[in-house]
């Protein structure tokens, strides 16, 4: 009798990005999508300097100075305000990096080289488990997730709580969310059972996981970026070599995706 074994489908340099993201952990404050952004070109060889350079080309904004993020962070974070740049002020329910802005930051950082394939939705466990097939088929991509963390499971699951989601696909029996903000993570590729994917999250904060890396079902991925309980959108950045953009979005939207740009509440100072 044939016994079916869960699965790895890393993303392209998965390893390498793995690397990168834990020498560069935790973000600076309000800077998660230029965070996770900067990784992916970095992981593509692209020579970016740090975060706030993604940030000011993404038209990034940041919270006042003296507002307390401590509330806002996961348990056991204090933040990071080490900026090299001035970024304008903007309310603190919209700091951060719009995902229009991302975009265009990825095209203009990489000279052209890089593009960001903007995935709107709709979102279902198929959907994101299609669009991490799409992206590990590639010899070169990066995913960064647009997230709502309120409908995630907590980031510290048990084994025996993976192995029964893996094996039965029902993700309605895992821990309570870690936060409840709207937030941008990396991703290093999935872990495929008889009826469960697990995606691989890079985020952004230690206390998170394992150094910033765990484990969700692909069910609360999709609840995530779809965001059903907030005002805003999410959606995922697809990062790939600019020759490739056609092929890819072609693939993209061959599994029921849509390209478009999502708004997740965040202005761009440039725009």
């Amino acid at each position: 009798m044939a016994i079916e074994l869960p699965s790895a489908q890393l993303l392209p340099g998965a390893a390498r990005l793995a690397e990168l993201h834990a020498a560069e952990l935790p973000q600076k404050d309000e800077l998660c999508g230029s965070f996770c952004t900067f990784l992916a070109l970095r992981l593509a060889g692209v020579d970016v300097l740090d975060q706030d350079a993604v940030a000011e080309a993404a038209g990034g904004v940041l919270a006042p100075e003296d507002y307390d993020h401590t509330a806002e962070l996961p348990a056991g974070e204090t933040g990071r305000r080490d900026y090299r740049l001035s970024f304008p002020i903007a309310d603190p329910d919209v700091a951060g990096t719009s995902a229009g802005g991302l975009v265009r930051a990825v095209s203009e950082l990489s000279g052209g080289s890089r593009v960001a394939v903007p995935v709107s939705g709709p979102w279902d466990g198929r959907t994101v488990s299609e669009l991490l097939a799409v992206a590990a088929a590639e010899q070169e991509a990066a995913i960064v997730l647009n997230m709502a963390t309120a409908v995630l499971w907590g980031s510290k699951p048990s084994a025996p709580t993976l192995l029964k989601y893996l094996e039965s696909g029902d993700d309605a029996a895992g821990p309570p969310p870690d936060w409840e903000v709207g937030h941008f993570t990396g991703c290093l590729g999935a872990i495929r059972g008889a009826r469960g994917t697990l995606v691989i999250i890079a985020d952004t904060y230690p206390s998170l996981g394992w150094n910033a890396v765990y484990l969700q079902p692909a069910e609360r991925v999709a609840a995530a970026l779809r965001r059903d309980h907030l005002p805003t959108d999410g959606g995922a950045l697809v990062i790939v070599p600019a020759h490739r953009e056609g092929e890819v979005s072609g693939s993209i939207e061959a599994a029921g995706l849509t390209i478009a740009t999502w708004d997740n509440g965040s202005p761009d100072a440039r725009g």
